[in-house]
């Protein structure tokens, strides 16, 4: 078969493919987000604090229940963020402690069930936000939509480090440089600007910074053992995996599983939590995806470095080999 022929097949068989891989990635989780083990806190007195644990428990799967002596505590773990929100049961009745900059979607699902299950029982919920999203973005629509620019940033820088052939600590050099300044770009824009992030604005630069690297870096690291197949093979990681996965636009909880517990181990579900930790929490939780992400960093770069040294062996040895050859012809 003609290799023009060839090439029509595989353009007509490949597209379908990706295409049917991205909706799947993207509409799969999107489909099926409904709270799964969501860490959920009970506080008040042990009888009544039981008695509701025992109706949220019929919900089954769906939450992961904490006790706790009364509201201060239950108020000190929501900061921490160890859990999600709380229900405290009071001499008034029943009221609920959300976190709205945890994930306004969780904050909203958990005064619709909780709501609800009091109003089977003839009681009102008050509700508190005791961690609010920020007045000028209560969906948390910036920090969701953050997510895809950053995913493209990351390919591109790692993309254009390969493909304008820099190598070592160029290519290292040339990683960090591009990824600092679209954290502050970032940063400018989300904080600054739009006023979506609190905290301190170095802290965000930094974290946005930081999942870029992580993104570039694994591209660029990959291209360098693998050449251009690389960077195919890192930009869907990025994007057919870490994007959808994430749980930006609710929590890693809400989605199936194991989509949340992967999503985490990749830089763009890293760089989100690690966002909202240090935006609105002050850095409460924030080792685990830290780690996440300087883990791919580190590895992306000791790639780029590593397949810079094995290229630079193979170009050495080549002129040696030929001359070998000569001389014993001679």
């Amino acid at each position: 078969m003609p290799s023009r022929n060839r090439h029509v097949i595989a353009v007509v068989v490949l597209v379908p493919v990706l295409a049917a891989l991205a909706l799947w990635a993207f509409a799969w989780p999107a489909s099926r987000i409904a709270p799964r083990d969501l860490p959920l806190g009970v506080a008040g007195p042990p009888a009544a604090a039981a008695q509701v644990e025992k109706q949220l428990e019929r919900h089954e799967g769906a939450f992961e229940i904490h006790r706790y002596a009364d509201e201060a505590a239950a108020r000190d773990a929501i900061e921490d963020r160890s859990v999600y929100g709380a229900v405290v049961v009071t001499p008034q009745g029943p009221e609920l402690l959300t976190a709205s900059a945890a994930g306004p979607a969780v904050a909203q699902f958990l005064q619709q069930a909780v709501g609800q299950q009091a109003a089977a029982g003839g009681a009102q919920v008050k509700t508190v936000d005791v961690v609010p999203a920020p007045a000028a973005d209560p969906r948390g629509a910036v920090l969701n939509a953050a997510a895809l620019p950053l995913a493209l940033a990351g390919i591109a820088a790692g993309a254009l480090v390969t493909l304008l052939g820099l190598r070592g600590i160029r290519a290292g050099l040339a990683l960090l440089g591009a990824s600092a300044l679209v954290g502050m770009v970032a940063a400018g824009i989300a904080h600054s600007w739009l006023d979506a992030l609190g905290g301190d604005w170095w802290a965000a630069a930094g974290v946005l910074g930081l999942c870029t690297l992580a993104m570039a870096s694994a591209v660029a690291g990959l291209a360098a053992l693998l050449g251009t197949a690389g960077i195919g093979i890192g930009a869907a990681t990025v994007m057919l995996l870490g994007n959808p996965f994430s749980g930006a636009t609710s929590a890693p909880q809400m989605l199936p599983e194991p989509a949340g517990a992967i999503g985490q181990w990749l830089p763009p579900g890293a760089g989100t939590t690690l966002l909202r930790s240090v935006s609105f929490f002050d850095g409460a939780a924030a080792t685990g995806p830290a780690l996440t992400l300087a883990w791919w960093t580190a590895l992306g770069l000791g790639a780029v470095l590593l397949g810079s040294s094995l290229k630079a062996r193979k170009a050495g040895a080549e002129p040696a080999a030929g001359h070998r050859e000569l001389s014993a012809v001679g």
